[in-house]
């Protein structure tokens, strides 16, 4: 349980520290608006029909894809729905690249050591 929370957390992190101007849209709708537990009608309300839909692959649900724009730069953001139909997630990021973050974190970690687990 410990190997797959850490690889979660260095999964999230990566990908979390590819968008270093996530604070640069901060008073988007779609990012200050839009909550954990809403539905598909109330974020379509606040952001606009998605780019793109698309069933999530890992765990049920759907996905939506935005591109928010401020001062000529670009930022691909996406809102995750449960099977539900209920926000669980928004990212800096695009569903696909949430989807990828999510099925290698359930991946088995690699023997990191080279060692047979001798040592430690």
């Amino acid at each position: 349980m410990k190997t797959l929370t850490l690889a979660l957390a260095m999964v999230l992190a990566a990908a979390v520290g590819c968008s270093s101007n996530s604070s640069l849209y901060q008073d988007q709708p779609l990012v200050s608006k839009v909550a954990e537990g809403m539905n598909k009608t109330q974020v379509v309300q606040i952001g606009g029909q998605p780019q793109s839909v698309s069933e999530r692959t890992v765990v049920p649900g759907t996905c939506f894809d935005y591109t928010l724009v401020k001062s000529g730069q670009q930022q691909a953001y996406s809102v995750s729905f449960d099977e539900a139909g209920k926000v669980d997630k928004k990212s800096f990021m695009t569903c696909a690249q949430w989807s990828h973050a999510q099925q290698k974190s359930r991946e088995p970690l690699n023997n990191m050591g080279g060692m047979g687990g001798a040592g430690y």
